[in-house]
């Protein structure tokens, strides 16, 4: 009775090891390159405006060319012009976005390039870059649409396309830093289709474009080293007196007040009305020249630091070096293809939110001012600061001329340490009140005795 009892176990144990042996292999086999090693995704990216969305198409070039037909792998960047019509052609084939009630958005494809770039997961790959408009028809919605889309996924099955948004002004989305994603087009296998996509982006407003303006113009100032630098560095010997071609003395705190706010108003005005006159004027300036101008200002202001060169007239030259920062300033509206009425609504935010961010940063700075001026290690702090302040600008000056070196790398990078800037400022402007009200108990009168009063020094510029 055991006999057959043990054949049986045995030959069921047998078959068992065979399907775990049989169906791994037949998975490792059978699997696709892509299930053995992640393939690179493509992503598309929008930048959604007033009456069109552009779209900036990543394609990895392996997948593309097996899809198309339109061989890529080893063509060169200057062999891409001859074969830009078929690539235009394959893709117009495959983008239709439509309205939610089905009419056909008018698409065209722009610039192409080939890149090499790296996704999470996967190692260096090709990539083949092109620039795409939709348009919808009059009187549709670019916030709501079907997004019809099926280029390489058509014919490699495995393939997913990741949409985001990279700028939506309307949606409070303006910096093009970060994405939103929006969703993935990939095939559905229960019925071997590729569904489109609903893009739905939410109801956009000018109140929200007003707002992300505001932030984006407080975030310029505060990382854009070089324009809070060419303030604080004019600002620095304003409460001193000049005499003979160098620095001396007090001019008396109300006196210094008064210089320090009307370098901070001149600045104010001179990059507001170039910001205004480029902006709404659209006007196209290259950016060149005028970086390099801005340097060349921070170097003068470094040497007017050390020994004045315009004594008691800064308000004037600030005022005049302002209208270069302005142009500056009017780059990132000119990135952004706004319509006339966002950009008027973005001049006012950006600006507010530069003259916001400006005034906090010389309020903290105020204080600290008026402190150094009156201590004797003023001249070597002066002398400490202008220096540095001349070879980043001076860095900055050459590398705007065509020649990169570190120093400006690494004056561009203190933009990046924005929340230090702000602790060192708060905590040097608390020193220096706490210092201030100090000294003033210190000097109160005693016993109805009133000490000398403190004399500023004549001044004589």
């Amino acid at each position: 009775m055991t006999g057959p009892r043990n054949w049986l176990t045995t030959a069921l144990a047998r078959l068992v090891a065979g399907i775990a042996i049989v169906v791994p292999a037949t998975l490792l086999l059978g699997a696709s390159p892509a299930a053995a090693h992640p393939m690179p995704h493509s992503v598309v990216q929008l930048d959604v405006y007033r009456s069109s969305v552009a779209a900036r198409l990543e394609l990895p070039v392996s997948d593309f060319s097996r899809a198309s037909g339109i061989d890529l792998t080893g063509t060169t960047k200057a062999q891409l012009p001859s074969r830009a019509a078929a690539v235009r052609a394959y893709l117009l084939k495959h983008i239709h976005p439509t309205t939610t009630d089905g009419r056909a958005w008018r698409v065209s494809i722009g610039a192409l390039s080939l890149s090499r770039t790296q996704q999470t997961s996967t190692g260096p790959y090709r990539e083949l870059t092109a620039k795409a408009t939709f348009t919808p028809p009059a009187g549709a919605d670019v916030r709501h649409f079907t997004f019809d889309y099926d280029a390489i996924v058509h014919q490699v099955v495995t393939h997913v396309i990741l949409v985001t948004v990279r700028q939506d002004w309307a949606g409070g989305q303006v910096d093009g830093e970060g994405t939103t994603q929006v969703g993935t087009i990939e095939l559905d296998v229960r019925h071997m289709k590729v569904p489109p996509l609903k893009v739905d982006l939410g109801s956009g407003s000018a109140w929200r474009g007003f707002v992300a303006m505001l932030e984006l113009g407080g975030n310029h100032i505060l990382t854009g080293t070089d324009h809070l630098l060419f303030l604080l560095i004019l600002l620095l010997p304003a409460p001193l007196a000049a005499t003979g071609g160098r620095w001396t003395g007090m001019v008396g705190p109300r006196k210094a007040l008064a210089r320090i706010g009307g370098i901070t108003l001149a600045f104010t005005a001179g990059h507001s009305a170039a910001l205004a006159a480029s902006s709404l004027g659209r006007l196209d300036i290259p950016s060149w020249p005028v970086e390099a101008f801005i340097a060349a200002s921070i170097l003068v202001g470094a040497i007017h630091a050390i020994r004045p060169l315009f004594p008691g007239r800064e308000a004037v030259v600030a005022g005049v070096f302002g209208l270069g920062h302005g142009m500056a300033f009017s780059f990132v509206l000119a990135e952004m293809h706004l319509s006339t009425g966002q950009l008027v609504t973005s001049l006012l935010g950006f600006n507010l939110g530069i003259e916001l961010v400006q005034l906090l940063l010389v309020c903290l700075a105020l204080p600290t001012l008026l402190v150094l001026a009156r201590l004797r290690v003023q001249p070597a702090l002066r002398l400490t600061g202008a220096v540095l302040t001349g070879i980043a600008a001076l860095g900055w000056l050459v590398d705007r001329l065509g020649l990169p070196n570190p120093v400006a790398r690494t004056a561009d990078s203190a933009g990046s340490h924005t929340t230090a800037l702000l602790i060192v400022l708060t905590l040097a402007a608390l020193t220096s009140t706490g210092w201030t009200l100090a000294a003033r108990i210190r000097n109160a009168p005693q016993n109805g005795l009133r000490p000398p009063r403190w004399r500023a020094a004549p001044d004589r510029s």
